[in-house]
């Protein structure tokens, strides 16, 4: 076994590799870029060596600039977790060229599998099923739509170097292929340098079936079982399970068998997921992902493996820890992904400072996986993944009933996140059925309810409760620095001469505009909410939390301030309120006149349009790239364009005015749309 480990990765995952690294008694190094050089893996590894700027091309994507780190180090091998590097074989090479031991398959073998049209070639030779499709080299757009016809619709684009669900787009008839096939290469291009395309035919509501393969360099090829990553938005997974629900054991053993013999094919060695699709009683091969899956936290709970370590003894040359009449399958285990981003906004990516952030505390029953703090800032530079909550128990039913309890204890604020999202995925009868499939999500999305917009009474009570207390937190600190710290002017209880002791506040919740009064009693408070009056006792502060008792019920939230905004999270619902601001009114009002703004912080990929341009409610008017993802903005009215402020390549915030538009028909201008 080698002695030292750098970890070529950031975030959740190279925290989850220096813990299994550790318990094998190895030193850890980990890398970092400006954007984490006070990241928790930074912090928590024995050695940490800055790579360079923030974007990942300049940092975590620079093989010469990780070689020099590992070599600055000291360290003997490099894991590359998931993303990033762990799927390039140009820097596994480079790896072996300098000395180091790649934790991770051969180079040839991350080639067969990274080309995805290879990868169909070498699966149908080796025997294993295939969707039908296109896998071909000629790549035109006239020669891929002649395909998608030849297959016959609904269809999927899919970049042949994909994967993560970039570079994939679901068409369903033949008009809307041009313009799927243009937005699917430039995706796949930013995100893998290379735009080549595969078609194959779009299956109807199928299943998401992973199943976990491992090898070592002695010939042994065993499987971990399956998992059901069926619940995925945009093509991105957002919960999986093991094992997958309503598979018999006769097809478990169909489809390990099928994983094993493809990673035979390739000569595999490491950590590998054959990822397959499955309808009916059918299913066939997708992809290879060849290197360890995010969501392989499900597998070492009902296996009770860890297969990180595992990837660093096979590595190292020894062989598996066990043979497949060892592995048994226990109870079951889910996961769920919290992400900062907008469920509201069609998941746009969030970001900002996490102002608060709790989880339920870790047990048998359920393990956090997270790359972050309190404290800690999400930046547009990298995927949004806040961290994973993995529960488990004897049965699926079971593992459901502590995700809810899990989610509900989950506490976030200063960045928008799904937990909303999840906790009522979680919940939908669908999912507790079991009735699962890869297009369950967009349905379940047009039918679910949505957050409530208006905050309960209780929440506009705690808000004002926490700015009291916090207040009165602030004066006592004040007055015990004092030179009197008896001084009248340190009183905090809405003392009045000839009147009663009050605190008042009117705040903003939506659309609408909610008074707020706060009358001192002797040992409490009485709130006034509109016409509802509610007592209030044993009122405090509890690390950034307020515990109070309203009309007799104990309750507790999360209250945050930042300027002139709170961040409320109650009952496991995030609340948004906001001082009334005239100014801020004001500002709205100019918004609403025609600024069409950036809603995420990201770069400027094409200006569909021009100045002068006349556009229609709907259309196209400019597209944005965050986190290798595609956001197009378009035309909320009809209008004319007035002025268009950024080019293509052009960095933008969220919030950035991109254009500004006329609303109406006034203005002069032409209907011609900038050149793409």
């Amino acid at each position: 076994m080698f002695r030292s480990l750098l970890i070529a990765n950031r975030g959740e995952i190279a925290r989850r590799v220096i813990r299994s690294a550790r318990a094998l008694g190895l030193r850890t190094v980990a890398v970092y870029s400006d954007a984490d050089a006070e990241a928790a893996h930074v912090a928590e590894a024995d050695e940490a060596l800055r790579l360079g700027p923030a974007p990942a091309a300049e940092s975590y994507l620079s093989q010469a600039a990780v070689i020099e780190a590992a070599r600055r180090s000291g360290a003997e091998a490099v894991h590359p977790g998931y993303g990033f590097l762990s799927e390039n074989a140009d820097f596994a090479e480079a790896c072996a060229a300098a000395g180091l031991v790649f934790v991770g398959p051969p180079p040839e073998a991350i080639r067969d599998m990274g080309d995805k049209s290879r990868a169909k070639s070498i699966m149908a030779e080796a025997g294993v099923p295939l969707v039908p499709g296109y896998h071909g080299a000629e790549q035109s757009d006239e020669r891929l739509a002649a395909a998608a016809e030849e297959i016959g619709y609904p269809v999927l684009i899919k970049a042949a170097a994909g994967g993560g669900g970039k570079g994939m787009r679901v068409v369903e008839a033949p008009d809307g292929f041009a313009a799927a096939l243009a937005a699917a290469r430039r995706e796949a291009k930013a995100g893998f340098g290379d735009e080549r395309m595969l078609i194959e035919r779009y299956l109807e509501r199928p299943r998401h079936i992973e199943v976990q393969v491992f090898a070592d360099g002695r010939g042994n090829v065993v499987h971990l079982f399956e998992r059901d990553c069926s619940l995925q938005r945009r093509h991105q997974k957002v919960l999986e399970e093991a094992p997958a629900p309503g598979l018999d054991a006769t097809r478990r053993a169909a489809m390990g068998e099928a994983a094993v013999a493809a990673a035979r094919a390739i000569g595999y060695r490491g950590a590998g997921t054959v990822e397959f699709v499955a309808a009916a009683e059918s299913f066939y091969f997708i992809e290879m992902n060849t290197r360890l899956q995010v969501e392989h936290p499900v597998t070492e709970m009902v296996t009770g493996q860890d297969l990180v370590a595992w990837q660093l003894r096979v590595a190292a040359g020894e062989p598996l820890p066990c043979g497949q009449g060892e592995l048994t399958l226990e109870g079951h285990a889910v996961e769920v992904r919290l992400y900062a981003e907008d469920p509201d906004r069609d998941f746009l990516p969030a970001t900002g400072r996490l102002a608060h952030l709790r989880f339920p505390p870790a047990s048998r029953h359920l393990r956090i996986d997270s790359g972050v703090r309190q404290g800690d800032v999400v930046s547009p530079h990298y995927d949004p993944m806040l961290a994973k909550l993995i529960v488990w128990d004897r049965d699926r039913a079971a593992a459901l009933r502590r995700l809810e309890v899990a989610l509900a204890a989950t506490e976030v604020l200063g960045v928008t996140t799904n937990v909303g999202f999840l906790r009522r995925l979680v919940a939908a009868p669908e999912v507790r059925a079991a009735a699962l499939d890869t297009g369950l999500i967009a349905r379940l999305g047009a039918a679910a309810p949505a957050e409530p917009k208006a905050a309960p009474d209780e929440v506009l009570v705690l808000a004002g409760l926490g700015e009291i207390l916090r207040r009165a937190a602030d004066a006592a600190a004040r007055a015990a620095a004092s030179a009197d710290p008896h001084s009248p002017w340190n009183r905090t209880d809405g003392w009045r001469l000839n009147g009663e002791t009050y605190t008042q506040a009117l705040f903003r919740d939506g659309e609408r505009e909610r008074a707020l009064r706060l009358h001192y009693r002797d040992g409490g408070y009485e709130a006034e909410l509109e016409e509802r009056r509610i007592a209030v006792r044993a009122a405090a502060l509890d690390d950034g939390r307020v515990v109070a008792e309203l009309n007799g019920r104990r309750v507790a939230a999360a209250s945050l301030r930042d300027g002139d905004a709170f961040g409320v999270l109650f009952e496991g619902r995030v609340y948004r309120l906001a001082l009334q601001d005239p100014l801020a009114l004001a500002d709205e009002a100019a918004v609403a006149g025609g600024a069409l703004t950036a809603p995420m912080p990201g770069k400027v990929i094409n200006v569909l349009v021009h100045a002068g341009a006349r556009v229609k409610r709907g259309e196209p008017l400019i597209i944005l790239e965050a986190m290798k993802m595609e956001h197009t903005v378009s035309a909320p009215a009809d209008g004319v364009i007035e002025a268009v402020h950024f080019d293509a390549g052009d960095l933008v915030e969220e919030g950035s005015e991109l254009m500004a538009l006329t609303v109406g028909e006034s203005g002069v201008g032409d209907s011609e749309p900038a050149a793409p």
